[in-house]
């Protein structure tokens, strides 16, 4: 295979290789082969078609003294592990209250008896959605999920999303009204939020593995927070943005101030978006969920990696079910709740 041991030669940087290598260490048996063949063909008869790209691992072949790829990724888990004392303690703190929330809403949904909490949710539900229709379907579903002994599992599940999506509303409208107000500020979030969105939901989890103790429920919950968070910023940012030119306008000729503006004008007329993007959060953060059983997550999701690890195909296939019946439900109340604020900014 051809090389890039001429090049070096060329350039005169052989013994700075050769200086850079293993130093005197006895040659591997491949190694040897590989020079043996190197000298006994001169890299005349080596063909341009055959030369590699000239990656690290390449370059490295024909110079000792250039790292390999396992050096640079072996360097990044170094430095990760250097600050992570440090980024512990600044972290720890600010993330403690997560923690204390996701403990506490476990405990006060798998707590409370069917009895109470069924009547309650789907109280929550009409008051949302004012829709028998959407009243019946979540009431249906919970009672499936509960006669296949699933109900805790559920509402484990629905207790994280909870949380989680209450989180990213709070944090996410903000930072989207923010956004709208300031095209500087817009362009620098922007490219935050599209790594976000394309990183793959497993990434997540590397850092935070290293960072918190596998029984702390941030852990999950700041992955799901991270991934979720993206859609209710982005509409909310684009919601502001879309308010008429002329209604501004017409506030600004009434006198109004910018928070007056902001809390009468745009938001109102932004919400459409805005719950849109709440109820996309609610979908990904429904999505992280089941991910996010690999590291302590409790629900549906540890139902699912059951089966999968004990190739136990009903398990699986019942605990998809149910997660498919959660997004469902949520997909349902939000949208209604949605086309309830259509109809009442209609009818003005």
């Amino acid at each position: 295979m051809a090389t890039y041991d001429g090049m070096f030669d060329s350039l005169g940087l052989r013994e700075w290789c050769d200086g850079g290598g293993e130093g005197g260490g006895p040659m591997s048996m491949a190694d040897l082969l590989a020079r043996t063949k190197g000298e006994s063909g001169g890299g005349g008869g080596a063909s341009l078609w055959d030369l590699p790209f000239p990656s690290l691992d390449a370059l490295h072949d024909a110079c000792g003294a250039i790292p390999e790829s396992r050096d640079l990724t072996l360097g990044l888990e170094r430095g990760f592990l250097s600050i992570r004392d440090a980024l512990r303690v600044v972290i720890d703190p600010v993330t403690q209250p997560l923690s204390w929330m996701l403990r506490e809403s476990l405990a006060v949904m798998t707590g409370t008896p069917w009895w109470i909490m069924i009547p309650l949710l789907l109280l929550v539900t009409w008051l949302v959605s004012k829709s028998w229709r959407v009243l019946v379907f979540v009431a249906i579903s919970l009672a499936l999920l509960a006669f296949v002994d699933h109900y805790v599992a559920a509402m484990q599940t629905l207790a994280i999303i909870f949380v989680c999506a209450f989180i990213c509303v709070l944090f996410g409208v903000p930072i989207g009204i923010a956004m709208s107000r300031s095209d500087r500020l817009q362009r620098i979030i922007i490219p935050i939020l599209d790594m976000l969105q394309t990183l793959p939901p497993f990434v997540y989890l590397i850092p935070l593995i290293f960072l918190f103790s596998v029984t702390e429920p941030k852990l999950y919950g700041i992955a799901i927070i991270l991934y979720a968070i993206v859609p209710v910023i982005r509409l909310t940012d684009l919601g502001i943005r879309l308010v008429d030119k002329d209604v501004i306008e017409a506030a600004d000729a009434f006198g109004m101030t910018n928070r007056q503006k902001l809390f009468g004008v745009q938001i109102p007329l932004a919400l459409p978006n805005i719950m849109a993007g709440v109820n996309q959060t609610i979908m990904m953060s429904l999505a992280m969920v089941v991910i996010a059983s690999l590291v302590s997550a409790p629900g549906l999701g540890v139902l699912v990696l059951r089966g999968i690890r004990s190739l136990e195909l009903g398990v699986g296939l019942v605990a998809g079910f149910g997660i498919v019946l959660l997004a469902i439900m949520l997909d349902r109340v939000t949208k209604a709740s949605l086309a309830r604020i259509d109809a009442s900014q209609a009818r003005r």
